[in-house]
């Protein structure tokens, strides 16, 4: 049986393998989205087989999480039989919905796979209440809308669509310097085709100058020995800012990765789900025990609303001035502030008008239209613990994607890599209360003693834990000083009870740039 769809914030994370999956289920994922060995958009990651299907399946619906499969590539026209029988064979897997872009395959969905869901992916490049309409007519039951959308886009689609019509957001992750990810940079650069899930990225790639005289001498483009990195997007980081998603009208809150190790995705998806909670006890929806207290709802006031139009406080962008201040513009016009908010130092009048629309000419005609508002409530606070999570993965630097207009996502010109200051050492095998309590571990970077170490714990708070000054030991129980071999099996003194697979990380001595 398929889990129907959730009445609350989904945690959507993602799999490259039937390990991420488990994991990401393991970790509190509410749905995980993941491509098959064919037509998905990543071609990078193993991907799953139809048999990795059946058994991701079962594994999410017992533990009560969904599964969905991306199908989203642009198909040409000699893969449309293929792509036919392939959904011809998911549907019988229990997986729960399909991720489509191309209005054909859609089409071709409802037909060959009738009872899974059909969810409108990225590429689709939704960017508007009409075009979510028009999906929804046509059997979509989720948007996934472009990356472009600011929070007001995001109220306006949500006020004007039906309420059982999911709206999908990216939450966190990299971002791609294309519209909604349609790009031909790689495919004319390299012939890998990005739209088929084979971009080689070369919006990463460090760029220079040369002049046609002087082949071989390159000029760096920025002032910077290390070259020019042109089209190098900043990663989404939205978690401290997940209340106003949600008010706004987002459904389901979509974690970027699914190249990523098994440890990106628990730590995120431990994040986000603990977050989320954090927004269900605070707005009242549920206890700490997580008993449902009121139905969830989104804070939009929709047209059929008796106080639409009416002039509400912005409360979300209220959220924003506050947790943006701080950056220095002498322009602002502090008339605009309202008598009982805190005067943001960064926000200038023109920011905080073209936030609520666009600069095209055509929405500046006189008509009649008025933006969805959002009712009033207090910003949901996070523990620090939680906001430093992100900072525990390997990722460029963050910004918050184009969801605050005056503070939109920019890119990286001086490096491409990632950013690390904490590394896994190790995964939990098996832990026993003999001895007082023993953790046996699969090691993956050094551990010696004195050493501070965290446990990433499912919808917990991380363990941290100073490895002991002895009671280290090999595979064969016999005493060593550290563990110094990767990829070998160790065991060490632990109190604590720590559940299996639970990966060991530990700060860096020294940050490094270096990928996932």
């Amino acid at each position: 049986m398929r889990i129907p769809t959730r009445k609350k914030p989904e945690v959507l994370s993602p799999a490259g393998n039937l390990r991420g999956l488990k994991t990401a289920v393991d970790y509190g994922a509410d749905a995980v989205y993941c491509g098959g060995k064919a037509f998905g958009m990543r071609s990078a990651p193993k991907n799953l087989s139809l048999e990795d299907f059946e058994e991701g399946s079962r594994y999410a619906h017992e533990r009560g999480a969904r599964v969905y499969v991306t199908c989203n590539v642009l198909p040409r026209n000699n893969e449309i039989e293929a792509m036919r029988e392939y959904i011809g064979q998911l549907k019988d897997t229990g997986v729960d919905a399909l991720i489509v872009s191309d209005i054909g395959v859609m089409m071709m969905a409802r037909q060959v796979a009738p009872n899974l869901e059909l969810h409108v992916s990225t590429q689709a490049g939704v960017t508007n209440y009409q075009a979510a309409n028009a999906f929804y007519e046509l059997g979509a039951r989720r948007v996934v809308l472009a990356r472009e959308m600011d929070l007001q886009a995001v109220r306006d689609i949500r006020a004007n669509i039906p309420d059982d019509l999911d709206i999908e957001c990216f939450v966190h992750g990299a971002m791609c310097m294309a519209f909604s990810g349609r790009c031909l940079f790689s495919n004319y650069l390299t012939g890998r085709d990005g739209n088929h899930g084979e971009c080689a990225q070369p919006c990463r790639w460090k760029y220079s100058i040369v002049e046609e005289k002087r082949p071989g001498q390159y000029f760096p483009i920025e002032q910077t020995e290390n070259g020019a990195y042109l089209f190098n997007s900043q990663d989404m980081n939205m978690l401290g800012h997940l209340d106003d998603l949600i008010d706004s009208g987002a459904t389901s809150l979509k974690i970027e990765g699914r190249a990523k190790s098994a440890y990106y995705i628990a730590a995120m998806t431990n994040a986000y789900k603990t977050a989320v909670n954090e927004y269900m006890i605070q707005r009242g929806f549920e206890d700490a025990d997580g008993n449902i207290l009121l139905p969830f709802h989104d804070r939009v006031i929709r047209p059929s609303d008796p106080d639409y139009g009416q002039g509400t406080e912005d409360q979300v962008m209220r959220n924003a001035d506050v947790a943006f201040a701080g950056v220095a513009d002498e322009g602002y016009d502090r008339a605009v502030a309202t008598s009982d908010a805190p005067e943001p130092d960064g926000m200038s009048s023109h920011a905080r008008s073209t936030r609520r629309k666009s600069n095209t000419a055509v929405e500046q005609i006189e008509t009649d239209w008025k933006h969805a508002a959002v009712r009033p409530a207090p910003h949901v606070e996070l523990p620090e613990w939680l906001l430093e999570e992100t900072d525990k993965v390997a990722h460029r630097d963050y910004s918050t994607g184009f969801y605050y207009p005056e503070h939109k996502v920019t890119q990286n010109t001086d490096r491409s890599a990632y950013f690390r200051s904490w590394l896994v050492v190790g995964e939990v095998l098996s832990w026993s209360a003999d001895e007082g309590g023993r953790v046996t571990l699969m090691s993956r970077n050094k551990i010696e003693p004195g050493q501070q170490v965290e446990f990433l714990l499912p919808g917990e708070r991380p363990l941290a834990y100073i490895v002991p000054e002895d009671g280290l030991r090999d595979a064969d129980g016999t005493p060593v000083p550290a563990i110094n071999n990767p990829a070998h099996v160790f065991s060490m003194p632990c109190p604590h009870q720590v559940p299996i697979n639970a990966a060991i990380r530990s700060r860096t001595k020294k940050p490094t740039l270096k990928a996932e």
